[in-house]
Order: C-alpha cells, then structure tokens, then sequence
C-alpha cells in the first residue's frame, strides 16, 4: 500500500462567514511541496479571505487546514476540534509567512529592527543570529546596506522587498501573497515580481493571491480561478488562462485580458 501524497496545504471544506454574509463556501485545496498555487478571481470573492484563513488569522467556520499535515488551530480529540492556545497557534504560524499587498512594516523601526523582531520573538534566535539572517535576506532581496533605514525613505517597491525578507526571517514552509503588488506603481512592480520569481526558483512553496497574468502564467504551477467564495477551475496556468473550461473563468479573464 504506497503513502499518502505529501502535501504542504490541505483544505477540505472551508467554511467562513462575516455575520450573515457567506464568504467562502466549501473550498478545498491542495498545495504540494515546492509548487506555487496563483489564486485569480474578481475583487471580493473571497481570496485574501481564504488566506487569512491558511495561517489563522481569520477562524474558519467550518471545514478543516492542515499545514504539511498537522491541523492548522486546531487539535482533534474524539472525533471533534478545539482550537488551541494563542502560544500554541503563534508558534504554527510562524511557519508561514504573509505578505500583504500594503506592506504592514513597522513605521517606527528601522529595516534591521523589522527584520530580527520576529526570529527573536518567536523562533527564540539570539540577536546576533538574527542579524546575520537579516543581512543575507537584504542580500537576498537586493537591499544590502538598507539596514538602518526607515520605511518612509523607501520606495514602495522597496518596502515590499523588505516585507518579503521579513516573512523569510522565520524559516517558514510556505510563503503566503496577497496581492503583493497591488498598492505599487507600475514601475515598481517587477523588482517584487523578480523577488517572488526567484523564491519560486528556490523551491519555495507559495500561494499568490494576484491579479499579475503573466506571472501567473509564467511561475505558478496551478492556478486557481476563484470566484463567490469557491474554487471554480483550476489547473495548469496553460490551461485555465489558455483554454478554461467555465464561462465564469472566461468571463473574467476576458476582462483582465489575458496575453500568451
């Protein structure tokens, strides 16, 4: 009998609700080792809520997360689910990173202190260590010598590659992008891309909520084309932006306009 598929994300029907307003609905989703998953969709159908909700931040509501097998919140006993410790789930989310697409560094620390604040605080890393880590992901990011800088001296492109470096300070397993790009300017947007291209490269696991096609069609492995709070297609990028099988997906990628 062979072993299960490892897989790095395992969603089976993810639940959530904002009051009385259904936001996702049944999602499952599988992310394996090493892939990059790109979610596409319409503004407000639930995608950086479904993110939100692969490292916790947001309580699902039915449904259940595993992250590289382990339940992501939760534990199981006789057959039903209690959430766990605020310690407990700190200490699972630091696995995952998150990149926001409005950057989330602290204003009042400089790059450096942004950088070794959570290697520090939750993985327990000496300052020294985290320091070191901190320099060879500025290397990393292209901002060596950035190190005593406040984010308002930075670009908008920078700071996004300074949020990148910070989701890495914690060795994660996966990285999570919601909309990464988003609040740049057009000019600024392919030193994040390139960023992002070169971790996949690397074999980092990533999911990427983007409205980016032709990263998408050139990085990801899948592609999800999520639209009302479900996963509607998804599959290779060659085929759910080259040939999709749903009006729906169609319909929307009529309107993004998608190139070969």
């Amino acid at each position: 009998m062979s072993e299960p598929e490892r897989l790095m994300v395992r969603a089976r029907g993810v639940t959530k609700r904002f009051g009385a307003i259904p936001v996702l609905r049944g999602v499952d989703l599988d992310v394996r080792p090493g892939e990059v998953t790109c979610v596409i969709g319409p503004s407000g159908s639930g995608k950086s809520t479904l993110l939100r909700c692969l490292n916790h931040l947001e309580k699902i509501d039915g449904g259940e997360i595993e992250i590289d097998g382990r339940l992501l919140g939760y534990r199981r006993r006789k057959g039903r689910l209690y959430e766990l410790k605020e310690s407990a789930i700190a200490r699972r989310r630091a696995e995952i990173g998150m990149v926001f697409q409005s950057f989330n560094l602290f204003p009042h620390l400089t790059v450096l202190d942004n950088l070794v604040e959570a290697p520090i605080a939750v993985r327990g890393r000496s300052r020294a260590e985290a320091e070191r880590t901190a320099a060879d992901l500025l290397a990393k990011v292209g901002l060596s010598g950035r190190e005593h800088a406040y984010p308002r001296q930075l670009s908008g492109g920078q700071q996004q590659r300074i949020a990148i470096a910070r989701a890495l300070a914690v060795d994660p397993k996966l990285l999570l992008f919601d909309e990464p790009t988003s609040a740049l300017d057009p000019e600024l947007v392919g030193e994040v891309l390139a960023v992002m291209r070169e971790l996949a490269a690397g074999g980092m696991t990533m999911v990427v909520v983007t409205h980016e096609m032709s990263f998408a069609r050139e990085v990801a492995d899948t592609v999800v084309f999520f639209d009302g709070g479900e996963v509607v297609e998804h599959g290779p990028p060659e085929r759910v932006l080259g040939s999709p099988e749903h009006a729906r997906t169609r319909a929307f990628l009529s309107r993004v306009q998608v190139q070969p």
